[in-house]
Formats: structure tokens, C-alpha cells, sequence
């Protein structure tokens, strides 16, 4: 047994129990566990020893406070002297040989092991946003700052993410990475997950037929998207209208309210057809009985295209007026001359064609058909009188009545001569009379004729002329074939070059020029080519009957040599001359 010593106090005159002090390896293992308390890195318990306007200096138990700034503590104006707090140590002491505090390290660090202990990847938080950063937003999730990238922020895309700044939401996890310590967050996910849901309850509920309230969600080219409740569906640009529509903003606006019904529903690829028009009867169904053929009709013109006008005769049916079809007389080359835009018009329904969608109409049927009327006033074989308002090669237009006019083809022009331009007869602006040989109102056609005021010399042609007869005429033309006489009557003979003279003869000019008197002799009469063959050496000498066959037979042998020319006609010559 070992017995205790008591040593006197020199101060107190009382004894030291030693009994009562603790070993030396006890003080060893306090100190040892004392060193560790502090050790910079840890989170350790402190008590507010003293609050000032700036900050707290907090008692650890250590051999100094340490001093944390008032930014640090969440609600300052809460913190009072003796409340206890837990501190992040940075270092045990600093130039002032005071702890190095943090709370908001310590409260920082306290969140994320709480957050990777008791919410792991995949875990559902409340989230703060608090600020923009490149790239997206940073949230707070139970004092731990996370990462929401833009792409996760919504299910559309997000034009202004400061509408998000300092509104709490629920957040997914979506990584945790210890090592870096951060954390990335979507909110898309959630409102994903919860679309999903939503879209299987709704499509489950919806039926082929049934009437829905959406409102329009966006609108493209080709249609718009409405969103249903949950369930976004396409409302086709071909579906919104029974009648014209070019683009859909023409009816619907982003936000607006409307009412469409189920078209069609995918159940595996999740998606509806909407249709609006079809809450309506298709105004076509009736078009026939409403707008029939022959009837008159009043709309609103539409659309205009180079080919016609478009006028709508009630939403959802329009007729097309043809340029063809907006006047009797005048040649329409832009549908602007006769309508604008916006303008209420009246037209007759030319024809319909349920099909395709499609009514013929047309202005000038308002008025009656002027090609008739002239048929009427004016019947075939009848005279007019106009001015020749323009020539072609083929013939010259007069003006019969106003913005009518009638053709007289070059064939119609002379019973004698064959008329190669109309120029050789008349010229624009000359007051001419002509017979009237037909009217076609349907392709709105006058055919006129200048010959038909005088018989054809050609009904008589052997009281007039005949063979071996001895005429007198003016020469007309030159050519390098012979000469043209004008005979009486306006027929032309042609005194070939071979029947100029017994001796032969190199040019014509060198024996006749224009405007000379001649006399010749009749030698051929040719009914069907309608021609006349005059020979002046016939003339010179006693032709008998043989003689005249003779003549004949080689006036016949030598124009045959040139075929092309032998035509007894002004526009022969002029080729001839061109040549």
C-alpha cells in the first residue's frame, strides 16, 4: 500500500493533495486531445463571447477568440451574445495569434455533406436561383450553390433567364462531383416527367370529335401548335379555313384562346391533329344550289394574280375572273386595269366545279355579249364604213364600232391581183367601206372584204377577153421574167419576155418601161390559175388560129420555167423584184 504525502502550501499554509492531480500520462493524452480540437480544416463549436456593429468575436476554447465578420452569419440581426455557432477553423493562429473563423464555410460545408449524405444524383430539392452566370443559373439548395445549365432551365427554350432570378423551384440532381464539388441541377427534367404524365392522362381522356380549349403556343409556316392542357397539337394552316389563308398569322396570335376539335390522335408517337374550320359545314357542299350557273354574284376581291382576280363570294369559297373574262372588246393584260384589292364587285357564275373547289366568273357577262349585238345590226353580206386603225402582213383591222373591229385579210382585197401586203391597197387612218362576210361571236371574229363590193371580173372573163383578142394597157412592173398591163376591168395580163419581140430579147427594160402604152394580143386564158397571157409580137404579124395555138403553147413553155413567177400579180413582182 503506498502512502500519500502531503506537502505544505507555502502561500496558504495548507497541504497539496497530489492524490487529486492527474498523472502524467493523463496531461499527455489531454494535451494531445486538446491539439487536436484545433486543428485548421475542422468545424468546431464556439459561444458569441461578444458582438460588435462589424462582426463577433466567438470563444472556441482557445487561448484566444476568434473574429468572424457580420457578412457571414444569415441574420445578423437574430445574433446575440452567448448564442453558439458552428465555425469552420481556417488556422489555428494568425499574426494577431487569434483563430482563423469562418461561419459561412462552416455552414457551407455542414450543407454539402448533408446534401451528398442524404440527397444523392437523382434526389428532388427546393432550389433558390440567385444569379446569372455564363452559361445558365446558379441555385442555392440548402445553402449549396449548384449549377442550372440554360439548356436544363425549361422545356422551350428561355429568351430571358432573369425572369428566373430569385424564384424557388423544384430541382433534380443530375451530377455530384466530390472532387470539384459542384453540382449540376435541371429543372427541364422535373417538368418533363410531370409533361409526360400529364400527356398520358390527356391522351387517355381525348376522343376523335371532341371539342378542346388551347391556347397557341407557336405559330409556323405551315400551322400552328396549340397547347391543350399538357398536350401540344398541330393545327394545320389547310385546316384553320374553308376559304384562303397564306399564312396562319392571318387568323391566330401566340397566347391566344381558341377552340379546335380532335382530328386524329397518335397514341405512340404522342401526337394530335386539330382541326378549327371543321366546327363549320364546308361551304362548298352547297355552292351549287347557292351560286348557280348563270346567276349574279357579289364579292369582295381578294387576291389579285396576273391571270385573274380572286373574289370571295362568302369565307371559305372564292371564284377566279379571268383576265379573258373582264371585257368583250378591250385586250386586258393586268387584272389592276378593271379591279383593286378590297373592292365589292358583282360578276356571273360561268361554271362550277365542286371537285376542286373551283367557280368560273365573269365581268363582262354583266353586259350582253357586243359581238352578238353586232350580228344583229349588222348581218353578213351588209356594209360598213370605218377607219383602218392598223395593218399586219396578213391583212388591216378597221374599226367597225367602238373597241370592235374587223379584219380584212389580203385575200379578200382584190379579185384580180394577188395582194402580198395590205400596204399595197390601203394605209392606217384611211376611211375605207367593206362587206361584212362573217361574224363569229364565240372567238369574236369579223371578217371583212374589200373585193366583195364589186363582182369578180373572172365570172365573165370570156365576154371580156378572149383568145386572139387585141387589148390596150399601161405597163405597171418590170421584172426580169416580162411586164405587167393593166387591163380594163383591174385585171393584169403579163407579156412574157419571150412575147415581147420576134428577135430575141436580152432585158425587158431594154423594150418597155413603166407607164408605157401597149397594145398586145390575147394568147392564154387560164380559168383556174386565173391568169392572162398577152404576147406583143402576136400583134406585129397575121396570127391565124395555128399561130395563135402556137403562141400560146410557148408563152405556157416559157413561163414554166420559172414557176415561182409565173403568177399574173403585183405581189409576184414585188418577190420578183426582191429577189
Amino acid at each position: 500500500m503506498v502512502k500519500k504525502l502531503r506537502t505544505p502550501d507555502v502561500e496558504t499554509s495548507n497541504f497539496v493533495d497530489f492524490a487529486d492531480m492527474p498523472s502524467m500520462e493523463e496531461l499527455l493524452t489531454g494535451i494531445t486531445a486538446a491539439k487536436k480540437e484545433f486543428v485548421p480544416g475542422t468545424i468546431l463549436e464556439g459561444k458569441i463571447a461578444e458582438k460588435r456593429t462589424d462582426g463577433a468575436l466567438i470563444d472556441i476554447g482557445y487561448k484566444a477568440e476568434g473574429f468572424v465578420p457580420a457578412a457571414e452569419f444569415t441574420n445578423w440581426e437574430s445574433v446575440s451574445r452567448g448564442d453558439v455557432v458552428s465555425v469552420y477553423l481556417e488556422e489555428s493562429e494568425n499574426e494577431n495569434s487569434m483563430p482563423v473563423l469562418s461561419v459561412h464555410k462552416a455552414n457551407a460545408m455542414m450543407a454539402w455533406n448533408r446534401i451528398t449524405s442524404e440527397c444523392g444524383e437523382g434526389s428532388v430539392v427546393k432550389g433558390l436561383m440567385k444569379h446569372r452566370v455564363k452559361g445558365g443559373i446558379i441555385v442555392d439548395i440548402q445553402g449549396v450553390e449548384a449549377f442550372l445549365p440554360g439548356s436544363q432551365i425549361d422545356v422551350g427554350q428561355v429568351r430571358n433567364m432573369d425572369e428566373y432570378i430569385g424564384n424557388e423551384y423544384d430541382v433534380k440532381i443530375l451530377k455530384i462531383n466530390t472532387d470539384r464539388r459542384n453540382i449540376v441541377v435541371s429543372r427541364r427534367e422535373l417538368l418533363e416527367e410531370t409533361m409526360r404524365d400529364i400527356r398520358s392522362k390527356l391522351l387517355g381522356e381525348m376522343k376523335v370529335g371532341d371539342l378542346r380549349m388551347g391556347k397557341v403556343k407557336n405559330i409556323v409556316d405551315f400551322g400552328a401548335f396549340i397547347d391543350l392542357g399538357g398536350v401540344d397539337g398541330l393545327l394545320h394552316i389547310t385546316d384553320m379555313s374553308w376559304g384562303r389563308i397564306s399564312h396562319p398569322s392571318e387568323m391566330l396570335q401566340v397566347n391566344q384562346e381558341i377552340e379546335v376539335l380532335i382530328r386524329d390522335i397518335d397514341m405512340v408517337k404522342e401526337r394530335v391533329s386539330l382541326g378549327y374550320k371543321q366546327k363549320t359545314n364546308n361551304p362548298w357542299n352547297e355552292v351549287d344550289t347557292k351560286y348557280p350557273v348563270g346567276s349574279r354574284v357579289s364579292g369582295t376581291v381578294v387576291n389579285i394574280m396576273p391571270y385573274g382576280a380572286f373574289i370571295e363570294l362568302e369565307r371559305g369559297v372564292e371564284g377566279l375572273v379571268h383576265v379573258t373574262e373582264m371585257s368583250w372588246t378591250k385586250r386586258i393584260t393586268k387584272p389592276t386595269e378593271v379591279v383593286s384589292q378590297g373592292e365589292t364587285i358583282e360578276a356571273v357564275v360561268l361554271d362550277i366545279d365542286k371537285e376542286n373547289k373551283k367557280i368560273s366568273l365573269g365581268l363582262r357577262q354583266l353586259d350582253r355579249n357586243p359581238w352578238e349585238m353586232l350580228l344583229e345590226k349588222h348581218p353578213v353580206g351588209s356594209k360598213v364604213k370605218g377607219k383602218v386603225r392598223n395593218m399586219t402582213s396578213y391583212g388591216a383591222f378597221v374599226e367597225i364600232e367602238d373597241d370592235i373591229d374587223g379584219m380584212i385579210h389580203v385575200s379578200d382585197m382584190s379579185w384580180t391581183r394577188k395582194i402580198n401586203n395590205p400596204s399595197e391597197l390601203l394605209n392606217a387612218g384611211d376611211e375605207v367601206e367593206a362587206v361584212i362576210l362573217d361574224i363569229n361571236p364565240e372567238q369574236q371574229r369579223v371578217s371583212l372584204g374589200l373585193k366583195q363590193l364589186e363582182n369578180d371580173p373572172w365570172e365573165n372573163i370570156e365576154q371580156l377577153y378572149k383568145i386572139g383578142d387585141v387589148v390596150k394597157g399601161k405597163v405597171t412592173k418590170i421584172t426580169a421574167f416580162g411586164a405587167f398591163v393593166e387591163l380594163s376591168n383591174k385585171i393584169d395580163g403579163l407579156i412574157h419576155i419571150s412575147q415581147l419581140s420576134k428577135d430575141h430579147v436580152e432585158k425587158v427594160k431594154d423594150v418597155l418601161n413603166v407607164n408605157d402604152e401597149v397594145e398586145a394580143r390575147v394568147i392564154k386564158v387560164d380559168h383556174d390559175e386565173r391568169r392572162i397571157g398577152l404576147s406583143i409580137k402576136a400583134v406585129t404579124e397575121q396570127f391565124d388560129e395555128e399561130d395563135l395555138k402556137a403562141a400560146g403553147e410557148e408563152y405556157a413553155a416559157a413561163a414554166a420555167l420559172k414557176p415561182e413567177d409565173n403568177m399574173v400579180t403585183l405581189g409576184d413582182l414585188f418577190d420578183a423584184q426582191s429577189k
